[in-house]
C-alpha cells in the first residue's frame, strides 16, 4: 500500500501535535486582529500577492482564525482540537499529517487556478470533521456546548451543502469543494464505494423479497393433505370440503380420506 510505503520512507519527518500548533498559531492570529484587523489580509493566502514575492502566505493561511468572534472561534477551535487529536491518535502521527498535507495542497492548488481569491484553511479543518464523523458517526456533539446531536447528521448536512454547491455553485465554488474533499476520499474512497455497492445489493434483495411476497401463486388449486396442486397434475380433480373450514381443498385421493378442520373444535 502506498500510504505504507510513505510511512517507511517519511514517517520521521511528521510533526507531532501538529493540530496544537495550527490551533496555537490561529490563537495569535485572533488576538492580533483584536490589536489590527489588517492583519488577517496580511497572512491569507492570495495567489497573486504569493506571485509578487510574498510566499510567506503559503504558510500563514493555515493561522486564519475560525471568525472574529470570540465565542464560535472558541467552539471551532475545540472541535478541531477534539477531532485533530483523535485523529492523530487512530492514523498515527504520519498518517495525519498526510491528511492535513493533502488538503493544505488540494487548497493551495484550488488557490492558484483563482488566483484573486482569498483562501483560509476552513475546508482543510472541515475535512478533519467529515473523516471524524465517518470514523465515529454515532459519536453525540453538544452544539454550543448546550445540543446534543449525533454527529452523522451533522456530516450529512455538510455533504447535502457541498452536494448542492457542487451542482449548482460556479467552477470556484466546484473547485473549492473538490480540494476540500480530496483528502477524504484519498483515505476513504475505496470504503465509501465498497459501502455504496453493499447498500445497493441489500436493495436489491429487499425488493425481491418484497415481490415475492407479493407473488400471486402459480396454481389454482392444492390439496390441504399432500401438496399436489392443478399444475403439477392438470388432470387431477380437486374437491373442496364442506365440513373443513378454511375452504380446503382435497385431490380425490384424500377427499375422503382426510382429518375434517374445525377453528373451534379441533380436527375430526
Amino acid at each position: 500500500m502506498l500510504i505504507n510505503y510513505l510511512e517507511k520512507r517519511f514517517g520521521r519527518f511528521a510533526i507531532p501535535n501538529l493540530t496544537v500548533l495550527l490551533i496555537a498559531g490561529q490563537v495569535l492570529a485572533f488576538g492580533a486582529q483584536m490589536v489590527n484587523p489588517d492583519v488577517l489580509e496580511r497572512i491569507v493566502l492570495i495567489p497573486n500577492r504569493v506571485l509578487d514575492g510574498e510566499v510567506q502566505r503559503l504558510l500563514t493561511f493555515m493561522f486564519v482564525p475560525p471568525g472574529d468572534i470570540l465565542f464560535f472561534a472558541l467552539f471551532a477551535w475545540y472541535l478541531f482540537h477534539l477531532m485533530g487529536t483523535a485523529l492523530e491518535h487512530y492514523w498515527g502521527t504520519f498518517r495525519y499529517n498526510l491528511f492535513l498535507l493533502i488538503g493544505y495542497l488540494a487548497t493551495v492548488a484550488d488557490g492558484f487556478l483563482t488566483p484573486d481569491g482569498f483562501i483560509t484553511f476552513g475546508y482543510v479543518q472541515a475535512s478533519v470533521f467529515l473523516a471524524f464523523a465517518w470514523l465515529n458517526p454515532y459519536f453525540e456533539l453538544r452544539i454550543m456546548f448546550i445540543l446534543p446531536v449525533q454527529i452523522r447528521w451533522l456530516a450529512l448536512l455538510t455533504w447535502i451543502g457541498y452536494g448542492y454547491g457542487a451542482a449548482t455553485g460556479t467552477w470556484e465554488i466546484k473547485l473549492q469543494i473538490a480540494a476540500a474533499v480530496l483528502n477524504f476520499f484519498v483515505f476513504f474512497g475505496r470504503e465509501v464505494w465498497q459501502r455504496l455497492l453493499n447498500g445497493r445489493q441489500m436493495m436489491r434483495r429487499q425488493a425481491k423479497r418484497i415481490a415475492s411476497a407479493r407473488k400471486e401463486p402459480d396454481y389454482f388449486h392444492i390439496c390441504a393433505v399432500c401438496g399436489l396442486t392443478d399444475k403439477s397434475d392438470p388432470k387431477m380433480d380437486f374437491r373442496y370440503c364442506s365440513r373443513c373450514n378454511g375452504n380446503l381443498a382435497y385431490c380425490s385421493q384424500h377427499l375422503q380420506d382426510h382429518n375434517h378442520v374445525r377453528n373451534d373444535e379441533g380436527d375430526e
